[in-house]
């Protein structure tokens, strides 16, 4: 139990002794007291307003300040399971869903924690206190409460089962939507191209009218459970006050224990009547907060456990273990099995050895497993057999964080960030001084992007780079890293007119000077200046010199 719920349910019992005084009141005038006379009672029921206001907003504060530190907690959890997670990942969640889950769907944990679980507790507590505070005047009026109390949230957890299901539908239609948007805002330029820009309108305009069909279902069972519980709350609260009223005129004179109920004792009772069904009108309240939080939590947690985490990644890593020493890295690969979820092994006890220095070209027709390699080769996905071990260091949960820091990645897309070129080149590596990363540009072939945007951003996926320019800004990437002893490259020259790739395949090889490179390609000239050419296919591996 937090102390903010405890808080809030003390606020709530402090009812009792204030409906009390405010009675007691009531009685001393109505027996000619005067005003003199309940001076001392009014200042004792403000006394006790301000103590319980004192109660209720200290814990509103820390419930809510509770509620975001476990927000916090459950985003970083999300967001380093998302960056610990294979790039390769065919099953990673899109970015567009992934970025509304963190940002938007996780706020409605808020509302669940801070209100709901307060809610629940309160609910526990406040009704059993004021049924044994109005039962010890009156049974009757105990009973009538006792009775008409379970019927609410028997037929609000009927109804809340649905609220959950929709609640859950509808975040996830969102989280669709949103992705769906994304993937076309980044590929717009296509879409013009092909002239498909009306029909992804009517596309995202159906979308979000089956959105808004599906928050208006929530919407509408949310009310459902809300007329559910003022209709009981309401006919519990009438008939004790016409029990009460019927009493104090005479006509009913049982259920006070054999006494007649007062004027003060009997406006005690109604004054409790309605605090008693507060805590199930405030759990109404908030019973689609649950709904929504608890849909919004399922969505976090699948963020977590989506898809296999890197090698020195995972909750139950190893300490890192520290780097080879400098210079070139081999490569030695011993029994390596790899297959895709539900499909044939794309590589089965696979052997491969690399001499440090060497220029190692891997030729294989596409989906012969090349790029499955060099992530293999990279830690960015994990054996299902063997053992890949680079400088002669298992690439393993202690080994591969370090063995990464030694690595050169040059993908056959490079992501480019929204951002600066100096720092789309440095990556936030603390390695990468402002002197390397403009040695690095120059080397690429950047200076003139860099002079021509001086000041400016890059636009998130390389709005406003040729596809050359993203080529060697992933050449810069490559060249930044000093202590990397081993290159990878996956289809460099990929989609390259021939002058350019021509400038890629010598910049890959001045870099490539005192280190090993290890490449995958479909040209025949890239892989004519390697020392040594590696054949994936059908059948038995065979090399090429």
């Amino acid at each position: 139990m937090s102390m903010a719920a405890a808080a809030q349910a003390m606020a709530a019992l402090l009812w009792l002794p204030q409906a009390a005084l405010l009675a007691w009141a009531v009685q001393r005038l109505a027996d000619g007291g005067g005003l003199h006379g309940v001076l001392a009672l009014a200042g004792g029921v403000a006394a006790v307003g301000l103590l319980r206001a004192a109660f209720d907003a200290w814990g509103v504060r820390r419930a809510l300040e509770d509620a975001r530190q476990a927000l916090g907690a459950l985003r970083r959890a999300a967001t380093a399971a998302l960056a610990g997670g294979s790039p390769v990942d065919r099953d990673r969640p899109a970015s567009g869903l992934a970025a509304s889950v963190l940002a938007e769907q996780a706020e409605a944990i808020v509302p669940w924690l801070a209100r709901f679980q307060p809610v629940r507790l309160r609910l526990m507590v406040v009704p059993l206190a004021i049924a044994l505070a109005v039962g010890a005047l009156s049974w009757v009026a105990a009973a009538i409460l006792v009775v008409a109390a379970p019927l609410i949230p028997l037929f609000m957890a009927l109804v809340g089962r649905r609220a959950q299901a929709a609640s859950e539908a509808q975040l996830a239609r969102q989280g669709d939507m949103n992705a769906f948007l994304l993937d076309r805002l980044r590929g717009l330029s296509t879409l013009r191209a092909l002239g498909a820009v009306d029909h992804t309108a009517l596309r995202l305009r159906a979308s979000a009218q089956d959105l808004h069909r599906r928050t208006m279902a929530v919407l509408r069972i949310a009310f459902l459970s809300s007329a559910v519980l003022e209709l009981f709350a309401a006919l519990g609260v009438a008939m004790v006050a016409v029990y009460v009223g019927f009493h104090l005129l005479g006509h009913l004179q049982f259920g006070s224990w054999g006494r007649t109920l007062s004027l003060g004792q009997g406006l005690f009772i109604l004054l409790l009547a309605p605090a008693f069904f507060e805590p199930l009108r405030e759990l109404s309240a908030v019973w689609h907060d649950r709904a929504a939080g608890e849909a919004a939590r399922k969505a976090l947690a699948s963020l977590d456990g989506a898809g296999p985490r890197l090698p020195g990644q995972s909750d139950a890593a190893l300490p890192a273990e520290p780097a080879p020493a400098g210079g070139a890295l081999g490569v030695r690969v011993r029994g390596l099995r790899f297959a895709p979820a539900g499909e044939r092994p794309v590589l089965d006890a696979f052997d491969l050895d690399v001499r440090p220095g060497e220029r190692l070209a891997i030729l294989a027709p596409s989906g012969g497993g090349k790029t499955t390699l060099l992530s293999l080769l990279a830690g960015l996905v994990a054996p299902q057999a063997g053992q890949v071990f680079i400088g002669g260091v298992p690439m393993d949960e202690a080994h591969a964080p370090g063995l990464r820091r030694r690595m050169g990645w040059m993908g056959q897309r490079a992501h480019v960030f929204a951002g600066s070129l100096d720092a789309n080149v440095d990556l936030g590596r603390p390695v990468a001084d402002a002197q390397a990363v403009a040695r690095a540009i120059d080397f690429a072939g950047l200076a003139d992007v860099a002079a021509g945007r001086p000041s400016q951003s890059l636009g998130e996926a390389g709005v406003g780079l040729s596809g050359g320019e993203a080529v060697r800004l992933a050449l810069a990437r490559l060249a930044v890293n000093d202590e990397a002893g081993l290159l990878l490259a996956d289809e460099p020259t990929a989609h390259l007119d021939a002058e350019t790739a021509d400038r890629v395949i010598d910049a890959l090889l001045t870099l490539s000077r005192g280190r090993t490179l290890v490449l995958a390609t479909h040209d025949p000239r890239l892989a004519a200046r390697m020392d040594r050419v590696l054949r994936l296919d059908a059948a038995p591996l065979r090399e090429a010199a």
